[in-house]
């Protein structure tokens, strides 16, 4: 069995860090691709048009097809969604991971490494709209790497660190299509508290939201 260590991020680290986060963000465009098609609004567009174009065309070959383009679309919106949230994840706190983790109080950064190479990442940070909070964020394990207890151990990391500096709970958001995640955090103790409605047109059409989790330490 391969020996994991868990340490904190250094500068050397930078572009091995953004390319897990990359990889780990857009392995989640299946998933989401999924989960559009089994909306019911999407339902209901793809019936109807299909139904629409059937009755005027007679045929069934210009519904087929359309409904197949429709399809490929939703796909590409997809793509375009992960890449949006890749760039915009990259664009800010990645962008300097010593100057938004490493020198902020109550903040920090680790990666786990075996073998020498970094395979996975983990941060936390106070979280400004809970005082007395951390929020755990950027865990992401490469593929290779999982079912290995990696992402366990990096959580872990943080909560220890968490209740070593007095902060009452973690918290964290991860997205409704990350079902591994929800039942990872749930099987280590951390409780779901409410559903989390994002602002954009897109997501809202597509009922794509966030959900948040809570694990108290002190009681």
């Amino acid at each position: 069995m391969r020996t994991v260590q868990v340490r904190k991020y250094q500068c050397e680290d930078e572009e091995r860090v953004k390319e897990i986060f990359t990889l780990g963000m857009s392995e989640h465009v299946p998933a989401l691709f999924r989960f559009v098609l089994k909306q019911p609004l999407s339902q209901v567009v793809f019936m109807c048009t299909f139904c629409a174009l059937l009755t005027i065309s007679k045929s069934f070959l210009l519904p087929f097809v359309v409904v197949t383009l429709m399809v490929a679309g939703v796909r590409m919106t997809a793509v375009y969604m992960s890449n949006q949230n890749i760039k915009t994840c990259l664009r800010r706190d990645l962008n300097d991971i010593t100057e938004n983790y490493m020198k902020q109080t109550g903040a920090c950064f680790w990666v786990a490494e075996t073998d020498g190479r970094v395979v996975a990442t983990v941060a936390c940070r106070p979280n400004k709209a809970q005082p007395g909070c951390l929020e755990l964020k950027r865990v992401s394990v490469l593929w290779s790497h999982r079912r290995m207890g990696i992402a366990k151990a990096l959580i872990r990391t943080v909560v220890d660190f968490t209740r070593d500096r007095g902060y009452a709970a973690v918290i964290l958001q991860t997205a409704v299509i990350q079902t591994d995640a929800h039942r990872l955090y749930e099987a280590m103790g951390f409780q779901k508290i409410r559903e989390v409605f994002l602002p954009e047109t897109i997501t809202r059409i597509i009922n794509f939201t966030l959900f948040e989790y809570r694990l108290d330490l002190q009681r």
